[in-house]
């Protein structure tokens, strides 16, 4: 088993409430639960703020698309899907 450590949260009542009884109807502690929560919280998070510094760094070195031209393409995949759904029915 890896190590772990403790930590206190502070949560609403109804929070609490509702993690009692997922942890009664899974047979899981609160405890795990609330791990399992963090853990997925920390790694989705992490991939946001990596992507935010990957994009940052891209638009100081001047990797960007224009606006124009990026609504242009967006409209240009709508307009072929609308077509081609048309072209089913």
């Amino acid at each position: 088993m890896p190590a772990s450590t403790a930590t206190t949260i502070r949560v609403s009542p109804e929070i609490k409430s509702t993690l009692e009884r997922i942890a009664i109807d899974t047979r899981r502690s609160t405890s795990f639960l609330a791990a399992e929560a963090v853990s997925a919280y920390v790694e989705r998070e992490l991939q946001s703020l990596d992507g935010i510094k990957r994009a940052l760094a891209d638009a100081r070195l001047g990797h960007v698309v224009p606006h124009d031209d990026a609504m242009a393409e967006i409209h240009a995949v709508i307009d072929a899907a609308e077509a081609a759904r048309d072209a089913v029915m």
